[in-house]
């Protein structure tokens, strides 16, 4: 069975040979891997056999990069959205954000025109050479796209963007649907442009530790019809589209459903979301992608990651609608062996 028609059946809500497995490890993970055994210039991707992989497309303002100051410990630049970052250079973790491009509606005005379609959105023929090397080895194919809170949170700041969704409502709105209405028209043009990948997949992070940044009141009235709209986009191509949001998501569920994503990434543990109770009660309806506790892969005991796996996953593929990844991403504290150790129980287990 391929990769390919592997991840389908999981999405599908049907059971096939394994559990298809992924995941996103860190760069210094995978830098320190490849010190401890990971072969030099092969990927943990192809080394472990993970069944999916990507195309990322750019729904930004287009600005041009700077780096604006750097030392040995950080590096202090602006991105494509117009927002000054702090990135550490010894170790991976969410970037500091320290200015933003737009700081009212008035400027949203003028950088708006950014966000219309280019050919640039793509890297169209590194695109199609990936894709052709992962259809012939069988992969399942998306196309990664990054619409809504988080991109708004880059072009405005997250305290902005949050007051404005109570004291604005039309301002973020309007910055929602033309982010949506950008990344549907890209998910389009990759479609009917020779782009054949087998879903989309939606980056959105909407919470926090037990909680979401916002109400899914908020959600409700001003996110989800964004989102709907690319995932419409995508469904009328046949094609089902995974969500990936950090954080606390579970009160959002329901919603998600309503927005008819298919299913939902990465289920994170510390932030109080519980995969076998997803399972349970929407497994119906959304499959899910996730829910291992990446510090339990990091832990000293052997026994606790074998736990963490041997409790979830037998449950979670139950009728399918599962696939294997961490809570989050593969931090550097996991070791080469440890994380050889998680695929080992992941096959053991996702066994059907």
């Amino acid at each position: 069975m391929t990769s390919q028609e592997r991840v389908w059946l999981a999405l599908n809500h049907r059971e096939a040979d394994r559990v298809p497995v992924s995941d996103f490890p860190w760069g210094t993970t995978e830098a320190r891997w490849h010190g401890e055994g990971l072969p030099e210039g092969v990927s943990a991707a192809d080394h472990f056999g993970f069944d999916l992989w990507g195309i990322w497309a750019d729904n930004s303002l287009q600005l041009e990069p700077r780096v604006l100051q750097e030392d040995d410990e950080c590096r202090v630049s602006t991105g494509s959205d117009g927002q000054t970052v702090r990135n550490w250079k010894a170790h991976t973790s969410t970037p500091e954000l320290i200015d933003f491009a737009v700081q009212s509606p008035a400027q949203w005005q003028e950088l708006k025109p950014r966000m219309a379609y280019n050919d640039r959105r793509l890297d169209w023929p590194g695109a199609r050479a990936g894709l052709e090397r992962a259809r012939q080895r069988g992969l399942f194919t998306y196309l990664a796209l990054g619409p809504g809170f988080t991109k708004v949170c880059n072009l405005v700041g997250p305290e902005r963007c949050l007051m404005a969704m109570v004291e604005e409502a039309d301002w973020v709105r309007d910055m929602f649907a033309t982010d949506a209405q950008l990344c549907a028209t890209i998910a389009e043009e990759a479609l009917t442009g020779g782009l054949e990948v087998d879903a989309g997949w939606l980056f959105d992070d909407l919470g926090y530790k037990l909680k979401g940044f916002f109400s899914p009141a908020a959600y409700r009235e001003l996110l989800l019809p964004a989102h709907r709209l690319v995932v419409e986009t995508f469904h009328r191509h046949g094609k089902p589209v995974i969500l990936h949001s950090c954080g606390y998501v579970t009160e959002f569920v329901p919603l998600f459903i309503e927005a008819g994503f298919d299913c939902l990434q990465p289920l994170e543990v510390k932030a109080g979301n519980d995969l076998l109770a997803l399972k349970q009660r929407y497994g119906d309806r959304l499959a899910f992608m996730g829910g291992i506790d990446a510090r339990a892969m990091a832990a000293t005991d052997p026994a606790v990651i074998e736990r963490e796996i041997a409790t979830k996953v037998p449950v979670a593929r139950r009728g399918g609608g599962y696939i294997f990844h961490s809570d989050h991403s593969v931090p550097d504290d996991v070791s080469f062996a440890q994380f050889s150790r998680v695929m080992e129980l992941a096959a053991h287990y996702g066994r059907f």
